[in-house]
């Protein structure tokens, strides 16, 4: 089966060596299965992955990271939980964790319909954006 037939699912190591380009060879083989897959599924983990990596570990800017997951999302061939990446987007671009959001988003598709953590900065974040939540003490 040629690439261009091929539905794939890219690991979190496939995303971060697109992005980063950090070693030649594994760029180059991400780059093209990429582009030439006929469907290119990201899944909330290995995005979640991919922006505590790239926090963390490149220490790249929140803007930096935003740009990038966009870029991702934005390809033709990509399947993806827009609205769940768009609110995880969304509280990164306000200075929280895009976990935090897709964690969020998904709790209210299955049910939820109030977020909870001992987290005051991602409770606060989610009250600024008219999301119900609730600091839980210790």
């Amino acid at each position: 089966m040629g690439q261009r037939e091929m539905k794939v699912t890219a690991d979190t190591n496939v995303l971060l060596r697109f992005l980063m380009r950090d070693d030649e060879k594994q760029a180059m083989a991400a780059a093209a299965l990429l582009t030439e897959a006929k469907i290119v599924a990201l899944t909330l983990p290995a995005l979640c992955e991919v922006v505590w990596v790239l926090s963390r570990g490149y220490k790249l800017s929140s803007t930096d990271i935003a740009h990038a997951l966009q870029m991702l999302i934005n390809s033709s061939n990509v399947a993806v939980n827009r609205k769940a990446v768009e609110a995880g987007l969304l509280l990164l671009q306000q200075g929280g964790d895009f976990a935090d959001g897709v964690i969020a988003h998904e709790g209210g598709q299955l049910g939820a319909d109030t977020f909870v953590s001992f987290d005051k900065k991602a409770v606060a974040l989610m009250r600024t954006n008219h999301q119900n939540a609730r600091l839980l003490k210790a």
